[in-house]
């Protein structure tokens, strides 16, 4: 008998509300709620009408009952969140604000949101952050209702000014190193600042994060431009051995994208920590891991052949990459067009294949090559057995020695002005 009671009462009360009628739809849903203690629908409408009244107390206990009865609606996360923000329960606030980014990781609101918690708290960084993912899904202006636009443009003026302050710190930062190099050509480097900072447009790279100008784009460089990969080539068969046993201890391998449950996945979703490709790292963000280095020491020596970028706590990276049979690794980009990126086959069964821009090529087993990332490329085994590459990361040959210093003091500027996450002062 409580299901038609129900309906009936839930009935009742949506033509209630649309017919002004407030305080009998308020009265309905309150006795359908105790028929039904997780009716979503009445649990939303009482949370919203005390909301409206100021009765966050009890607008916050409807929407932690909503929230225990549909976990998966980021609606009613966001609801909780602005329910605990008029609290000022900061945490609370935040861990809303987090479900409702797990359930929805683009979702517009909670985005806002917590770009708009982390401003609050005075973490600068971070928020600039999340205010530029807010501006790179909010629809056009029209398509906004008006609190929505002043929402958005707030975000766009945050990471506006932020890119401001940035662009006026690394000058001064770099200033002595510009003065240590007077009289060398570095136009291109100032160019690549400017971009960086937003100061100056970006033209025909798909570089994620640093974007360095004049550095033509070219999917596969040619193989007589890098004397130094003969002795690598030549120490393919040392470089696999020290793999396979590696390999048959079965340790230190992890997956090779590890993004958070709250932010976008996007072309990544199936492969994010996931063992189908996964790495046995060497260099990490910019050192040796220590004890998987001491287990390759053949390879290590021959990787300090090679001109390894020193950009601290990002370059040089090294790692065995694995790819599981049936894994295909969707098109992508890479971060930084001021370095490129070297594959040495090891392990490579037929059907495996790689693609820079629109020339496909297949691993030989010790044939390296060297390739820009920032051009969209893509991967794959269509095989029953595991592929295997040596992959590594090396300066772009035409930056200069001077280009690539002031790149490596630059890498410290940004370290530094990223440290710690109190406001920082760049006026």
């Amino acid at each position: 008998m409580a299901d038609p009671e129900i309906a009936i009462l839930e009935g009742a009360a949506i033509q209630a509300a649309k017919a002004g009628k407030e305080e009998d739809a308020a009265r309905l849903w309150a006795r359908l709620l105790e028929l039904a203690p997780a009716h979503p629908l009445a649990l939303a409408s009482l949370g919203k009408r005390a909301f409206r009244y100021g009765d966050h107390a009890t607008a916050r206990r409807a929407f932690e009952r909503l929230v225990q009865a549909t976990p998966d609606d980021p609606q009613a996360w966001i609801n909780l969140a602005l329910a605990c923000q008029a609290q000022k329960d900061e945490a609370a606030e935040q861990t809303a604000i987090h479900n409702a980014l797990v359930a929805d990781p683009s979702n517009l609101v909670a985005l806002i949101l917590r770009a708009n918690l982390l401003e609050r708290q005075g973490k600068t960084h971070q928020s600039a952050s999340v205010y530029g993912a807010v501006t790179q899904v909010a629809p056009p202006p029209a398509q906004l209702d008006p609190g929505m636009r002043d929402a958005v443009e707030h975000a766009r003026k945050y990471v506006g000014d932020y890119q401001a302050g940035y662009g006026r710190f690394l000058d001064q930062f770099l200033e002595q190193q510009y003065q240590r190099h007077a009289g060398e050509d570095l136009r291109r480097f100032r160019e690549s600042i400017d971009i960086m900072v937003g100061r100056k447009r970006r033209y025909d790279s798909e570089s994620m994060l640093y974007h360095y100008p004049g550095l033509v784009p070219t999917p596969f460089l040619p193989r007589a431009d890098f004397p130094w990969l003969d002795a690598i080539e030549a120490g393919t068969d040392a470089i696999r051995d020290e793999f396979l046993a590696v390999l048959q201890q079965e340790d230190g391998f992890t997956p090779y994208l590890t993004y958070a449950d709250d932010v976008p996945h996007n072309q990544f979703a199936e492969l994010n920590n996931s063992p189908r490709w996964s790495a046995f790292h060497l260099f990490k963000d910019g050192v040796p891991v220590e004890p998987n280095a001491a287990r390759c020491p053949r390879t290590m020596a021959l990787l300090g052949g090679a001109p390894q970028p020193e950009q601290a706590g990002r370059t040089p990276t090294a790692m065995f990459s694995l790819l599981k049979p049936q894994t295909r690794i969707p098109p992508h980009v890479g971060v930084s067009n001021a370095r490129l990126v070297t594959h040495l086959p090891l392990i490579v069964p037929p059907g495996c294949g790689f693609r820079v821009a629109n020339e496909t090529r297949e691993w030989v087993p010790g044939r390296a090559w060297v390739f820009d990332d920032t051009i969209e490329h893509e991967a794959w085994n269509d095989s029953d057995k595991l592929r295997v590459v040596l992959i590594f990361d090396i300066w772009h040959p035409h930056l200069s020695p001077a280009e690539r210093d002031m790149i490596s003091a630059m890498t410290v500027a940004m370290n530094a002005f990223r440290q710690g996450d109190d406001p920082v002062d760049y006026s």
